[in-house]
């Protein structure tokens, strides 16, 4: 009953606000989850909002579940933040992008990736390797956008509601209205909260914060075939509030004292952005874009005694012109953008705020046959306040050596500034002490992060039995010419900070076989290995908190279609994890030490979904079916404001089994 009147609640705080509508999605039963293509050039998978409705991907940090090329996280045993990693790498060495306008990035690095409602998203495109130089030079193990739904193919009304047994409760109401056949809005809101406080291994510490978010957006979108014009605009404001901490711990008289350990991190953002296209009417294959984008980020937080505020305001600006050499199969892009960036950005009151700015110019040339050879070769040429002037080159390769198979070859340079306290923010959750080894350089005294990425990929399209698979074999390897290397391998009452001052390389081999057994029931599966090195002060060390040896797969079942549109859905993903190098815990007291590798371990996922109509569906669910839980998860609970607390070191669940159920509903 408790749960049945919080969604009605969320129901009416949503529908107060006039929420835009999500597109709704059709379930074509031959239409893939992911799509991956034989022909493109970049080594590029396409997660389709079919692939989004097989597991509770309630923002986009969960969206990944399904995927077998990206792995996913907890960042630490009190936000409940999932982290993901492409290529063994964590999402700094991302470009992530919102309809190719950068936006996880700086100061939302953390957890960024959860102010993206999934119901938002109408597809992403996961690309392997160094991006494109069209969208920058901070690429450099692969790139994610993620596309919203167009207004313009939007639905009148979408409805979503979610809860789950770890208390966390979440409504979307999407709204659309269609002007003309040329101009459409949408206006999305999205909420939600987390009510209980949960203690499930009994440590006195909350397994997940309690938390609500208000998340709001309105798109607006102009297309006009006959004179060639196509815009896009978009509003969003979102605010966001976690606690976490102990059970007992109140803010409003414990915050910032000792009395009981706490943490608060509230974040407001504002983004506005805009798109202005033109296709010439003569020639359709020249076009002309403009993009702009502006975002306020304010987050204020404290962890325990240790307090960290940090404000972004950001300006992106993007020129693309695209045209033809002699015909289509020589094309080329070519522009110049500017990104500024203001941080306002305080640790423990030390004020380490900065001005950052570039401006860049790009070119890069496509030869495609639309046979069986195609390459793109881009460059860039950017000045940085801080980075300095330098080039950035990349390349992609495709070759079809024979029916339904496709070789792949990439190579390219990225260079970023690293953020290390707004993209290590777990470790001020802990009684570690900061320092910065280097004081020479321009970002906080440290050097840029410079590093270049090869890959090869294979795939190989069959028939087994009869019916259709694939298996894709692709090795990568980044290369840091400098690293700002994040070290909690010297001591455990340290993290230190300080450029690289020896190798650090990561190699990924993945292995993925799909196969469609019978008719609606498919196979997914993925072998990966990561090779992933790094010389520190104390030595040369695996990379902490990232497995060896990782296995993944997914079986999916549908049934027919009725004609009043009833369909049952199933799902199970499963993972296995092997040993992980953890964080030094050798000079904490005897109960409080971590072996030198986790223990390997394997997590269950299920989900039924039952498509009552086509405008109704319920789905219900499971994670960590098995009931894996890391324990000892938090050094030092007895005393959190001890030199030995820390609550970084994750491995594995903290929670254990969570079920949930949700349903949508839509008029079209």
């Amino acid at each position: 009953m408790k749960k049945i009147t919080i969604f009605l609640m969320l129901f009416v705080f949503a529908t107060t606000f006039s929420q835009e509508k999500l597109d709704e999605v059709k379930i074509d039963i031959k239409q893939k989850g992911i799509k991956k293509s034989l022909t493109k050039t970049a080594n590029t998978s396409v997660v389709t909002s079919k692939e989004l409705l097989k597991a509770a991907c309630c923002n986009l940090a969960e969206s990944f579940e399904t995927n077998p090329s990206i792995d996913v996280n907890f960042s630490d045993a009190l936000t409940g933040t999932k982290q993901i990693k492409m290529l063994g790498l964590t999402s700094p060495y991302l470009m992530i992008t919102e309809e190719n306008i950068p936006s996880v990035r700086g100061a939302s690095q953390a957890y960024g990736l959860s102010f993206t409602p999934g119901t938002w998203v109408e597809s992403i495109q996961i690309t392997k390797g160094a991006g494109s130089v069209v969208n920058g030079y901070e690429s450099i193990s692969g790139q994610i956008n993620t596309e919203l739904i167009k207004p313009l193919n939007d639905i009148p009304f979408f409805f979503n509601a979610y809860g789950s047994t770890d208390s966390r409760y979440e409504v979307n109401t999407h709204f659309n209205k269609k002007l003309s056949d040329k101009l459409a809005t949408s206006l999305y809101i999205h909420g939600n909260t987390r009510v209980a406080k949960n203690d499930m291994n009994d440590d006195e510490f909350l397994d997940n914060p309690l938390g609500k978010q208000i998340n709001l957006v309105n798109r607006w979108q102009y297309a006009n075939a006959e004179t060639g014009w196509v815009s896009f605009v978009n509003y969003k404001f979102m605010k966001d509030e976690k606690q976490s901490g102990t059970v007992d711990f109140n803010p409003d008289v414990d915050k910032l004292t000792t009395n009981h350990w706490g943490s608060e991190i509230n974040t407001e953002r504002f983004d506005l952005s805009t798109k202005i296209g033109y296709i010439f009417k003569d020639m359709p294959y020249q076009s002309i874009g403009f993009q702009n984008a502006f975002s306020s980020h304010n987050q204020q937080s404290y962890f325990g005694l240790n307090q960290y505020d940090i404000k972004q305001q950001s300006y992106y600006s993007n020129l693309i012109f695209n045209s033809i050499i002699n015909n289509t199969m020589h094309k080329f892009a070519t522009g110049l953008n500017f990104t500024y960036d203001k941080y306002s950005e305080f640790v423990n009151l030390s004020d380490v705020s900065r001005i950052d700015n570039s401006v860049g110019a790009f070119f890069e040339y496509t030869f495609d046959n639309n046979n069986k050879f195609s390459y793109v070769l881009g460059g860039r040429f950017d000045y940085h306040n801080r980075l300095g002037a330098f080039f950035t080159p990349r390349l992609h390769v495709r070759y079809n050596p024979w029916e339904k198979s496709v070789l792949r070859f990439s190579a390219g340079r990225g260079k970023r500034a690293a953020n290390i306290y707004a993209e290590n923010q777990q470790l001020f959750a802990s009684s570690r002490l900061f320092s910065i080894l280097d004081t020479d350089g321009k970002i906080y005294g440290l050097d840029p992060e410079i590093a270049w990425n090869y890959g090869v990929s294979f795939t190989q399209n069959f028939i087994l039995f009869g019916k259709s698979a694939d298996m894709t074999l692709d090795f990568y390897r980044t290369d840091f010419q400098n690293q700002v290397i994040v070290d909690v391998m010297q001591s455990s009452q340290q993290v230190l900070f300080y450029n690289l001052r020896g190798n650090s390389y990561a190699n990924s081999l993945q292995i993925d076989f799909n196969y469609e057994i019978i008719k609606h029931f498919n196979l997914r599966t993925a072998y990966k290995y990561y090779d992933i090195s790094t010389d520190y002060l104390s030595g040369s060390f695996q990379r902490p908190l990232q497995a060896k040896h990782r296995f993944f797969s997914n079986l999916e079942y549908e049934t027919h279609i009725s004609n009043e549109g009833q369909q049952w859905r199933f799902d199970a993903t499963f993972n296995w994890l092997g040993k992980q190098q953890l964080p030094t815990t050798s000079s904490n007291p005897v109960g409080d030490v971590f072996p030198e590798f986790s223990p390997s371990f394997s997590t269950l996922n299920l989900q039924i979904t039952v498509q009552q109509s086509k405008n109704f569906e319920m789905y219900f669910g499971g994670e960590n079916i098995g009931n894996y839980r890391q324990t000892n998860a938090i050094l030092g609970k007895n005393n959190p404001f001890g030199m030995y607390f820390d609550t970084s070191v994750v491995y594995a669940p903290i929670f254990g089994q969570m079920f949930y159920a949700g349903l949508r509903f839509k008029i079209k």
